[in-house]
């Protein structure tokens, strides 16, 4: 057998040094490491009503066709998001999920000789995609804790590492795991500001849970600023995270690259159909917006009352400050049936991310956590 280190000797570079990404615990692995029955999963912001009813009958009338390859041109998807968005379907990249389209333009436009920037306590795939092609990251330092925004994006502070070998700046809004958001005139005047030769990636998987008019409609800037490409997905507002769909829109150009690194039948079928019925179930997006809002106040009000910090969120979950190190009331909750997210790698050691649930599942978390500082074992 070739010793351990032969193998490491013919990657590229950038792999060596990845960390691969540590998604949240699935609800198996609970009852099948503790024995838990019923476990209940706030870790991954998904969207705790599930997908549209629409997307369900969708799913079930294209079971017949799983013996045929999908449409490699994700026809009907592209055009129905184009309509939505009065786009030409030339400006749509159809990807395995917003990850993968992450991936793709990491891959179009970094090289060993170029750079990426992106900040601080920023979504992790962002880190891992720059390092896979053995780009150089340049990371700025995030808002002081003070701040109103606080640990989220300083926009000043990643213009100031802009130099002619950027390439990619990658903006998630509102930001994972923070929470925090950048309002439409510093956002626009910061991508105004860049020379030409730096594309922006604005990545706004939360972006339909915002309510607000500062919320910009960025899709409308692409005319403007043909260096931007706004990044989409079908995970969290719309639940279909198990069946991997996102999307990209940017200028054509943009596009054809990106298409050109894209494999062909990257969404599957049961994908591309869910996704479009999904757009059309609006009633699903009133009720999933109306359920976060309530979510977030019942787990702001009762985490704060616990006397943990929680910082606003423009998302569907909350970043809890736990006033020392959090792993231990990651394991505590585990045993007591309730999954949250320890975000020690994104060096936030004393920090739990929680996603928001139905009213029930916020209160048994919430109600366990009061056991547990009561001295009482909660119960799973």
């Amino acid at each position: 057998m070739p010793g351990p280190d032969r193998f490491s000797a013919l990657a590229a570079e950038g792999v060596l040094g990845l960390k691969p990404y540590v998604p949240g615990k699935p609800v198996a692995e609970l009852e099948r490491e503790y024995g838990i029955r019923d476990p209940i999963k706030l870790a991954s912001n998904e969207n705790p009503l599930g997908p549209p009813p629409a997307s369900i009958r969708a799913i079930g009338a294209a079971l017949g066709d799983l013996a045929l390859y999908p449409d490699g041109a994700a026809f009907e998807l592209k055009n129905a998001l184009a309509k939505r968005l009065a786009v030409n379907p030339a400006q749509i990249t159809v990807g395995n999920g917003s990850n993968e389209l992450l991936s793709l333009v990491a891959e179009t436009f970094l090289t060993p000789v170029t750079e990426a920037i992106y900040s601080q306590f920023a979504f992790l795939v962002y880190a891992l995609s720059v390092q896979a092609t053995g780009a150089s990251a340049r990371v700025a330092p995030a808002n002081a804790a003070g701040h109103a925004q606080a640990l989220g994006h300083d926009l000043a502070a990643m213009k100031q590492l802009v130099t002619p070998a950027t390439r990619l700046v990658f903006i998630a809004n509102p930001n994972n795991p923070t929470g925090t958001w950048l309002g439409a005139g510093e956002l626009r005047a910061f991508i105004g500001s860049l020379p030409s030769h730096v594309l922006v990636v604005l990545d706004e998987a939360y972006g339909e849970y915002v309510a607000g008019s500062d919320w910009p409609d960025t899709v409308r800037w692409l005319d403007e600023f043909p260096n931007l490409i706004v990044m989409r997905t079908f995970s969290k507002m719309y639940a279909l995270a198990g069946l991997r769909v996102g999307y990209s829109v940017s200028h054509p150009q943009v596009a054809e690259l990106l298409n050109r690194v894209r494999q062909p039948f990257n969404v599957n079928t049961l994908a591309q159909v869910a996704a479009c019925a999904a757009l059309d179930d609006a009633a699903h997006v009133m009720r999933s917006r109306q359920l976060n809002a309530q979510g977030l106040v019942q787990l702001g009000s009762g985490l704060r009352a616990l006397g943990w910090h929680v910082s606003p969120s423009a998302g569907n979950f909350v970043l809890a400050d736990t006033g020392g190190p959090a792993l231990p009331w990651y394991e505590k909750l585990l045993r007591a049936g309730v999954i949250v997210r320890p975000v020690a790698n994104y060096g936030l050691p004393d920090h739990l991310r929680i996603t928001v649930g139905l009213p029930e599942q916020n209160e048994r978390l919430l109600s366990a956590l009061r056991s547990l500082m009561a001295g009482k074992a909660p119960k799973p």
